[in-house]
């Protein structure tokens, strides 16, 4: 008996500081972030983008892709929130991660990111492609672009390119517009067109393409133009969030402090815009913007507070929900005018826009259909950038009891003056003919 409790002192001890360091639904920031290297030197040219997670309160675990001590669980709860891979060469993992466990950690709804590089592993570009992404299969190919490519003394083979085509869109990107060009250096992808979870944000221009850039073209790439995505991002149907870069290299050190001049502009900026552009997309993807919350949902007959347990055919009914953004330190009213709600039994027979009061409190009012059965209070929200609502809730809809028709209906009111003029008739001639010699 006293081993059996020391033992559980042992497991509690050694998982309680990792739940407590966890996010929670009232605090959905991820806190808790494997880092997986291919070398602790990338931890000290890359110190910039760590220190700027560091910063913000994310407890950064820095390990090499190989270590044979790495878990991403212990007795069944994970250990982290988020894994970050700067690790594109490594073919195999160490511990017990491997494709299947990152997968698994990701459809528990936990964050990934991903920089490739042009040597990398087959096991990370399964794991991108898995996510929704495929690099260029051709070894070694790399993003060329002899239009937007960054002037520097020397010119190169146009493989350092500036690229300004990122997505519209504040909630991923922040309200500070991205002016200067975002280096990159490595190797590009193209998204899948049966997955509309994957999104672009940053694109080749229409005159890159993908090679090998020592050798000359005998065909057509099989990546060109605006098809090419150099950082990806997915919203998955369970919320959790992945970010995909074709680059190692614009995480880092020199790429973040380089100045930048796309070429056929004059204007040189000091600073590339990668710091702006990696600081804002982490901020998506460990949940500091763009997080939504539902509560208090209620719903009530019109002029009553109390929810019923069963409506009734052509009742009034009013229905609220409060909705609410995190922002990184609280939570903020959400303010939209799209949030629509459906009173759902096999197929909508109410669908209705809800409308806000700018304090995060959605409501409207409707009649019940003249239909009974099992219905469905159901919100599917989903705007970009944002995490999916999904809110139901089961009613009864009842018809109306035998006592609680209208005794009289005033369309019927011919058909009862024709019955009592026919008794009357009847009642005359009986009169008549009885009473008649």
């Amino acid at each position: 008996m006293g081993k059996f409790n020391l033992s559980f002192f042992f497991v509690i001890l050694t998982i309680a500081p990792s739940l407590l360091r966890a996010f929670s639904p009232e605090s959905p920031t991820d806190r808790r972030v494997l880092v997986l290297l291919d070398d602790f030197a990338i931890k000290s040219s890359h110190s910039l983008y760590f220190n700027s997670l560091k910063s913000r309160g994310f407890n950064l675990d820095f390990k090499l892709a190989s270590d044979p001590q790495i878990s991403l669980q212990r007795y069944g709860n994970y250990l982290y929130d988020a894994l970050v891979l700067l690790c594109p060469s490594i073919d195999r993992f160490g511990g017990s991660v491997d494709q299947a466990a990152i997968l698994d950690f990701v459809d528990s709804g936990h964050d990934l990111i991903i920089a490739a590089d042009v040597n990398s592993s087959e096991l990370i570009r399964e794991v991108a492609t898995e996510c929704g992404v495929e690099f260029d299969e051709d070894a070694a190919s790399m993003v060329i672009d002899h239009s937007s490519y960054a002037v520097s003394a020397t010119e190169g083979d146009h493989t350092l390119i500036a690229s300004n085509d990122l997505i519209k869109s504040e909630v991923i990107l922040g309200s500070n517009k991205i002016e200067a060009p975002v280096l990159f250096k490595g190797i590009g992808h193209s998204l899948n067109p049966a997955n509309n979870m994957v999104l672009k944000v940053l694109s080749a221009s229409p005159a890159a393409y993908s090679a090998y850039p020592k050798a000359k073209l005998s065909s057509p790439p099989s990546l060109m133009g605006s098809a090419i995505s150099l950082v990806s991002v997915v919203q998955a149907r369970n919320n959790a969030r992945i970010l995909i870069a074709g680059s190692l290299s614009m995480f880092s050190n020199r790429f973040f402090r380089s100045g930048v001049q796309q070429a056929g502009t004059a204007t040189k900026h000091e600073k590339a815009g990668n710091e702006q552009l990696l600081t804002e997309l982490s901020r998506w993807v460990f949940h500091e913007r763009g997080h939504l919350k539902a509560v208090n949902v209620r719903h009530h007959k019109v002029g009553e507070t109390d929810e019923p347990a069963i409506y009734r055919i052509k009742d009034d009914l009013e229905y609220s929900v409060e909705i609410y953004e995190w922002s990184g330190t609280s939570w903020k009213p959400y303010v939209s005018n799209d949030v629509q709600l459906q009173f759902y039994m096999m197929s909508p027979y109410v669908l209705k826009t809800l409308s806000t009061d700018k304090k995060g409190l959605y409501s409207t009012s409707f009649k019940v259909p003249d239909a009974y059965g099992v219905f469905q209070f159901k919100i599917e929200y989903e705007n970009l950038g944002y995490t999916t609502l999904s809110l139901s809730k089961q009613i009864p809809v009842r018809p109306y009891r035998h006592n609680e028709y209208e005794r009289f209906i005033p369309a019927a009111y011919p058909y009862y003056g024709a019955t009592f003029s026919m008794m009357a008739g009847l009642f005359i001639f009986t009169a008549v003919h009885l009473y008649n010699k």
